[in-house]
């Protein structure tokens, strides 16, 4: 087992693996199915199944699938959170595909009753953002971190807000800007849609997935 690349072995099927589905590194022994499905006939175009647990860097790759078979030059997927990726969507509208999801609420702010990023809007002619006080974060500096490239950006009017107390608990708020972060087109209904190629006929493909967990039975003999 150990001079296996992933130190796993299954003795009933040699093919399934244990996908890491949380922080803890286990999950279930099986396989994860995605299929694209064509909205308009309700048809699957594209499946694909792997051991590989998280959805996250598959959406691009079964997008580009669904959008081939249906031979469309401009696609429209629709697909849950757990698709979410800001490099996978990046490479969907390169690809002329156009991507609506929700988007994941990781920040504990909410959770604390606290004002997360959704509720400042970026104002893109002045390159700031403006929190609920009216107050103005302006950019900074850009730092590389764990890869991407993120702009920084934040205002020294916090000590004074009347509202510093449901906003931050640090000096002043800062807020943290991905490069490709105005392709996402984040809405604040929590959704993101590409604003990219994509015209008001291009077809809709919904991406779904699924977990396939082998279950084996007992022989019984008579």
């Amino acid at each position: 087992m150990l001079a296996t690349p992933d130190q796993q072995i299954s003795l009933t099927d040699p093919d399934s693996r244990s996908m890491a589905t949380s922080g803890r590194g286990s999950g279930p022994v099986g396989y994860n199915v995605r299929v694209a499905l064509d909205t308009e006939h309700h048809l699957i175009v594209t499946h694909e199944v792997t051991d590989v647990g998280s959805d996250r860097p598959q959406l691009a790759r079964v997008a580009k699938e669904a959008k081939a078979a249906l031979q469309t030059d401009t696609l429209e997927a629709v697909s849950d959170r757990g698709y979410f990726s800001g490099e996978e969507i990046v490479a969907c509208d390169q690809a002329g595909i156009t991507v609506t999801m929700p988007k994941p609420m990781t920040s504990g702010a909410k959770s604390a009753v606290r004002f997360g990023k959704q509720d400042f809007a970026y104002l893109p002619e002045g390159d700031i953002y403006r929190c609920l006080a009216g107050g103005r974060l302006k950019y900074y500096y850009t730092n590389v971190e764990n890869g991407p490239k993120l702009r920084r950006y934040w205002t020294n009017a916090c000590r004074t807000c009347a509202l510093k107390s449901r906003c931050t608990t640090a000096v002043q708020r800062r807020i943290r800007r991905w490069e490709h972060e105005h392709v996402l087109g984040l809405r604040r209904g929590g959704s993101a849609r590409i604003h990219g190629p994509c015209a008001g006929d291009a077809r809709r493909s919904s991406i779904h997935s699924a977990q396939s967990r082998r279950v084996w039975e007992q022989p019984t003999f008579s």
